[in-house]
């Protein structure tokens, strides 16, 4: 499975406690990004966070051949508008951002938006996976798991994540035959007729 597909399933459980929104909230706050005009400016985010988190959404979510990254998506944006209006929520990510720059100040001497790839992709392996976190890096692991979860809400809440899941909606079908053969068959199951 890969990280895209791993994304969807992500977007679909619920959040840590301290990032749980509502589906009208994510829906609410992704209506509210599609209309940001460009330049943003964003209101909860300072500059330094917001620029790292433009960074980290697009480690989670890159742009690959079938669409843009998490950026291209108004990510960003989206998690702008959510933590702006959830004022309880905010405290937890300016935390986690300044827990992941401490970190990277102690591992590599610079913040994490001033780390170079392979040091801010090495810092997020470190905290990605709960069961082979280190204790020195436990603290970051709720962090990003919410800012994972945040991210894929708001890519698959966008225009260009509802066209990447390539969802068609409420369409009417006028004739049922069953679940296409290669897809039983990719699922390990038998189609009826066998």
């Amino acid at each position: 499975m890969n990280r895209r597909a791993l994304l969807k399933l992500a977007a679909a459980a619920p959040m840590a406690a301290a990032f749980s929104w509502t589906g009208e909230e994510v829906v609410h706050a992704s209506r509210l990004s599609r209309v940001a005009q460009e330049p943003f400016t964003p209101v909860f985010f300072t500059a330094h966070e917001y620029e790292t988190v433009k960074i980290l959404v697009d480690l989670i979510i890159p742009k690959d051949d079938r669409s843009g990254s998490a950026t291209d998506a108004g990510v960003p944006q989206f998690m702008d508008f959510i933590l702006n209006e959830q004022t309880g929520r905010q405290n937890a990510m300016r935390g986690g951002l300044a827990w992941l720059d401490l970190e990277c100040h102690r591992r590599f001497d610079r913040d994490f938006a001033s780390s170079s790839d392979a040091q801010q992709r090495a810092m997020l392996d470190d905290i990605s996976w709960p069961q082979r976190v280190k204790p020195e890096a436990s603290h970051g692991v709720p962090f990003f798991n919410s800012f994972r979860d945040l991210t894929a809400s708001g890519f698959f809440s966008s225009q260009m994540g509802i066209e990447d899941l390539q969802y068609t909606g409420n369409t009417f079908v006028p004739e049922w035959n069953g679940c296409p053969d290669e897809v039983l068959k990719k699922l390990g199951l038998r189609p009826a007729a066998e």
